[in-house]
C-alpha cells in the first residue's frame, strides 16, 4: 500500500488545517488507518485511529475534542482535521496502514506515507 500524505503548513495556534491521506489504488477499505507524529528529538507518537469501515476512531488524551480522524473509503482517503491547534501541535505527521481491526501502536504499523510537516506559530 503506497500511502500519500499532505495538508500540512504554517498555521497560527487556534487555527486549523485538514491533513489528507490517500492510496492511489481502491485498497484502503481493507485496512485501520492511523496518524501518528514526530517532533524534532522526539520519538514518533500515536495520535488519531479509525477502524476499517471507520466505526471506531480512537485519540491521544491531548489532541481529544480538537482532532477528528474520518475516512472515505469511496475516495480512499482518510482525513486528519485539527482544529484549536497549538503550538505543542508542532511535528511530522505520518499516516499508516495496519490490517489490524485498530492500532494505536507504532510499530504494528505496517504502511507508512512519506510524513507532512505542521508548523503551528504561537
Amino acid at each position: 500500500v503506497q500511502l500519500q500524505a499532505s495538508g500540512g503548513g504554517l498555521v497560527q495556534a487556534g487555527g486549523s488545517l485538514r491533513l489528507s491521506c490517500a492510496a492511489p489504488e481502491r485498497t484502503l477499505s481493507r485496512y485501520s488507518m492511523g496518524w501518528f507524529r514526530q517532533a524534532p528529538g522526539q520519538e514518533r507518537e500515536f495520535v488519531a485511529a479509525i477502524s476499517w469501515g471507520g466505526r471506531s476512531t480512537f485519540y491521544q488524551d491531548s489532541v481529544k475534542g480538537r482532532f477528528t480522524i474520518s475516512r472515505d473509503n469511496a475516495k480512499t482517503t482518510v482525513y486528519l482535521q485539527m482544529n484549536s491547534l497549538k503550538p505543542e501541535d508542532t511535528a511530522v505527521y505520518y499516516c499508516a496502514a495496519t490490517p489490524r481491526e485498530y492500532s494505536t501502536l507504532v510499530y504494528e504499523y505496517g504502511y507508512w506515507g512519506q510524513g507532512t510537516l505542521v508548523t503551528v506559530s504561537s
